[in-house]
């Protein structure tokens, strides 16, 4: 599991570095091919994928059953719009709402989009079901989330690098400390219409809230009548080694906003699900989206929910993640300050004194490890639930190598 790290001068480098625009910051590392849990570059070099598209390649790069049936819905109908319908909407929509033991599915294309739609679905249902006045609806969310980054939801980010120079904000929204039941009891009131939380914060740093968490914010929101919205775009779909990172906890939402592993990896999905009570109140013309529940993306997301029913995925993640929490515990105090996590999702922190989280990834790169820093010396690990045992012993040792290098 060895690589010889990129120049930023080589040409497939060069050109991104000239013609894109610089709002990524990535490894130059440039794929050409993959399959699985691993990629090759231009070069021939091949690396362990542990990032996984951010949890969007949770069956791995090119799963057969996944590609099959793009292949044979391409050689149909790809694309009708949502004036028309296909064979592939209605049963879609019926088996993602049966995984999620929902009502109904409203079917969007980008994480970022499903969340729009959350947020605009919890204000009709609080203006016309739960009686707030029109214009003052507010939703309460955590702080150090990522649900996306539209001008909407950057305006609840408390991350600059997100939000500055985006304003004038939008506004209706609360921000509270993640974890802490507390402040997020103070700051609902008559006009709050939903709690829009992650069950895990990705983007932090995999932060897993205390146990009590979750179902403190569902007992909340069922005693003051406000929907409890899950943002399940990179914990959900099997990646924590549950279905939806919440049933860990035993809470139900009244609301899941999922994405990423939903198009398998092959083409943008995302959806809401929830109740009729809910997603009934949309009437024709008030939202929608030109490619959201496409043909090509309903087989896809079909292929992805009869993967899930089986539970193999769930499963690998629960013992595969346990075997990397344990191996990864063993070097805190030795060049790791703390690991946590649920499932094949973790977030290391590494002794700042040591390295940043970006010299880290730079140098498991040079091990053939591909992962992603999140902020100071901070990485994360998601790698695809098919990975082995073996593998994972692999990048763990990868880890140990430059810590004491």
């Amino acid at each position: 599991m060895t690589a010889v790290f990129p120049d930023l001068t080589t040409p497939a480098v060069a050109e991104a570095e000239r013609w894109t625009a610089h709002n990524y910051h990535p490894l130059p590392v440039v794929i050409a091919d993959a399959s699985g849990a691993w990629v090759t570059d231009v070069d021939g070099r091949r690396y362990l994928d542990c990032l996984a598209g951010y949890s969007a390649l949770n069956f791995g790069h090119r799963h057969p059953a996944l590609i099959s049936a793009a292949r044979e819905q391409l050689d149909r109908v790809t694309l009708t719009s949502r004036a028309f319908l296909h064979d592939q909407f209605g049963p879609f929509c019926r088996d993602l709402a049966q995984l999620c033991d929902m009502d109904l599915v409203l079917p969007m294309n980008t994480g970022a989009e499903a969340v729009e739609t959350a947020i605009k679905v919890a204000r009709k249902w609080g203006y016309r079901v739960k009686g707030v006045p029109d214009g003052q609806a507010t939703i309460v969310v955590a702080e150090n989330n990522f649900h996306g980054r539209t001008t909407t939801i950057v305006s609840f980010s408390t991350d600059p690098d997100a939000y500055r120079d985006y304003g004038p904000y939008t506004p209706g929204f609360r921000i509270v400390p993640y974890g802490d039941l507390a402040a997020m009891e103070a700051a609902i009131d008559e006009t709050t219409v939903a709690v829009l939380i992650e069950p895990i914060q990705g983007e932090a740093g995999v932060l897993v809230p205390p146990p009590d968490y979750l179902p403190g914010i569902r007992a909340l929101c069922s005693a003051r009548n406000v929907l409890m919205i899950a943002d399940e775009v990179q914990s959900g779909l099997g990646r924590t080694g549950a279905t939806f990172a919440c049933e860990h906890e035993g809470v139900k939402p009244d609301m899941y906003v999922l994405g990423k592993a939903l198009g398998g990896g092959v083409v943008p999905v995302s959806a809401v699900a929830s109740s009729q009570e809910v997603l009934g109140l949309l009437r024709p013309g008030e939202h929608g989206s030109t490619f959201g529940g496409n043909p090509l993306a309903c087989a896809v997301g079909r292929a992805v929910v009869g993967l899930l029913e089986t539970g193999e995925y769930q499963q690998r993640a629960r013992e595969l993640g346990s075997q990397l929490h344990g191996r990864l515990g063993e070097l805190v105090g030795r060049g790791l300050t703390a690991v946590r996590g649920r499932g094949l999702w973790v977030g290391v922190d590494i002794d700042p004194d040591l390295m940043t989280g970006r010299q880290a990834c730079e140098r498991l790169a040079e091990r053939g490890i591909l992962v992603k820093d999140t902020h100071g010396s901070t990485i994360r690990l998601a790698p695809p639930l098919v990975v082995t045992p073996e593998e994972l012993d692999g990048v763990v040792d990868a880890i140990s190598a430059i810590l004491s290098s």
